[in-house]
């Protein structure tokens, strides 16, 4: 049963960050379609405004707000000011993200922090703007966003992993912490999902030896033998989990296997991720000699 007050969806009032693309857009229009008032936050201030005029000349309640996740007081004020503005806050989904991949041996430091900025540090300062206002109401759910990358062994995107393993963790200690306070507080760790981050996006980065282009078409091949699922499918499976108050969110529900096998066997999970990697090198060194000068006739 939903806390008193809670809105699950019609009436809500939900925030998402992350909502001009991707995950966070699709959730956004079926929070909308759902009866939901939906405010969409994203550094990408022409994309999520068009987003969100979409979403309102279709009928739906839907608000645009520029927000870098990375500042802390700008996260707070936009939290506090819708809340006051509507008069509640049902839900707030902490869900941007940016991707890095490539090998630790090739990691700049700068990698590592932006990284730890936004996927972490991100979902943190959206915790801590809105937990105090659903503790005031004694009602409200907090959904952040971590991937499968964050239960089971994700090599070759080492940095994401240790983010979202962090968002993991502080999801389950702290939906602990609000259970008896009338709060909800779920993670969300998709599989792959069919969005422009599969091949790095705007907000992916890359690092290594090889071209860009050559990593970004190597990802795709990669990501594409896990059958990804459609975006706006996945945001309806997502929100059928979330009404019903699910800790541990996993879509495709399929995925949901390896993170058994992770957990009944560590180590044999462990091996079958090395042979991914193997993998992974073999294809990026056949683009890195089919790219060297008079490798073709």
């Amino acid at each position: 049963m939903a806390p008193p007050g809670l809105r699950v969806f019609e009436g809500a009032v939900a925030i998402i960050t992350g909502g001009a693309s991707g995950i966070g857009r699709a959730l956004s229009e079926e929070l909308a379609r759902r009866g939901a008032s939906v405010v969409l936050a994203d550094v990408q201030a022409e994309e999520v405004a068009a987003v969100a005029s979409s979403l309102a000349a279709s009928g739906w309640s839907a608000s645009a707000a520029t927000l870098d996740v990375t500042d802390f007081a700008s996260v707070k004020r936009l939290v506090e000011r819708e809340a006051e503005k509507h008069g509640r806050l049902d839900f707030v989904f902490n869900n941007a993200g940016i991707g890095v991949g490539g090998e630790i041996r090739d990691h700049t430091i700068d990698a590592w922090n932006r990284i730890i900025d936004v996927n972490l540090r991100g979902v943190v300062y959206g915790v801590q703007a809105a937990y105090p206002i659903m503790l005031r109401q004694r009602f409200g759910h907090i959904v952040n966003t971590a991937s499968m990358a964050g239960l089971i062994p994700a090599p070759l995107s080492t940095s994401y992993s240790a983010t979202k393993h962090a968002v993991v963790g502080l999801s389950k200690a702290l939906r602990v912490e609000a259970a008896g306070l009338g709060v909800r507080v779920s993670v969300l760790c998709p599989g792959v999902i069919r969005t422009p981050l599969l091949s790095g996006g705007r907000y992916g980065i890359f690092v290594g030896a090889l071209p860009e282009r050559e990593q970004r078409e190597a990802a795709l091949r990669y990501f594409g033998r896990f059958r990804p699922m459609d975006v706006g499918l996945f945001a309806g499976k997502v929100l059928d989990q979330v009404a019903r108050n699910r800790a541990v969110i996993v879509v495709p529900a399929w995925w949901k296997l390896l993170w058994w096998l992770d957990r009944l066997s560590p180590t044999l999970s462990l091996v079958l991720s090395g042979r991914l990697v193997e993998s992974v090198r073999h294809d990026l060194a056949g683009s890195q000699d089919d790219a060297a000068p008079g490798s073709r006739s």
